[in-house]
């Protein structure tokens, strides 16, 4: 075909834990409902900001400091990283990417998490922890969809690249790496238990 492929959107995709029998994945998700259960401010913002459940987004951060699992997960993030970083191919210079924020969901039964970047930083993701029958996949959107206002619409069966959203479902233990700048969202959680989830994002430093 005389096509060629440009401006791709690279999407990192692995196990966090490739030789983990659960056991990892099972302490992570034992803290996240711990904290999510005594986190009274994260509660309290979840509720006035219409978070269809828990986030530690804005009132703990310093998740790795307090549980020894959440600094071993950070310590393997920053391996998956490095290696999504190379194949972006940035030329860093004698900085790197490092972890930047990190923090806890848990999205309710019922709920959405609305579409949304992430700004001021470089590589964000999500590890999942819990992904229930019915939760949903992550949900993320061709950057370049506002500016085809005369386009036709795609064919059912196009090919995943040539679609204006893309649906990742992960499973538990799944790690999800991409540019902040890539717009996306957590579509109804249709899910009859919660979906748990880390989400993070690395800043050039």
């Amino acid at each position: 075909m005389p096509t060629e492929s440009l401006f791709p959107t690279l999407i990192y995709r692995d196990a966090l834990f490739a030789e983990d029998d659960g056991a990892f994945n099972a302490e992570i998700e034992a803290a996240c409902r711990s904290i999510a259960t005594d986190d009274e401010a994260g509660r309290r913002w979840s509720r006035r900001n219409g978070y269809p459940g828990y986030t530690s987004y804005a009132s703990l951060d310093d998740l790795p400091w307090r549980v020894p699992a959440f600094a071993r997960l950070v310590k393997r993030l920053d391996g998956h990283v490095a290696a999504f970083a190379k194949e972006l191919e940035f030329d860093l210079g004698r900085s790197r990417l490092k972890l930047d924020s990190l923090w806890i969901n848990v999205l309710d039964p019922g709920g959405v998490h609305t579409s949304h970047i992430h700004p001021h930083s470089v590589v964000s993701g999500t590890y999942y922890v819990a992904v229930p029958p019915g939760a949903s996949a992550l949900k993320v959107e061709d950057p370049r969809l506002g500016m085809m206002m005369a386009a036709p619409p795609k064919k059912p069966k196009a090919r995943p690249e040539n679609r204006p959203f893309a649906y990742l479902a992960p499973s538990p233990g799944t790690v999800l790496l991409w540019e902040s700048w890539l717009r996306h969202e957590v579509p109804l959680n249709q899910a009859d238990e919660e979906r748990i989830s880390v989400s993070f994002n690395y800043a050039w430093k």
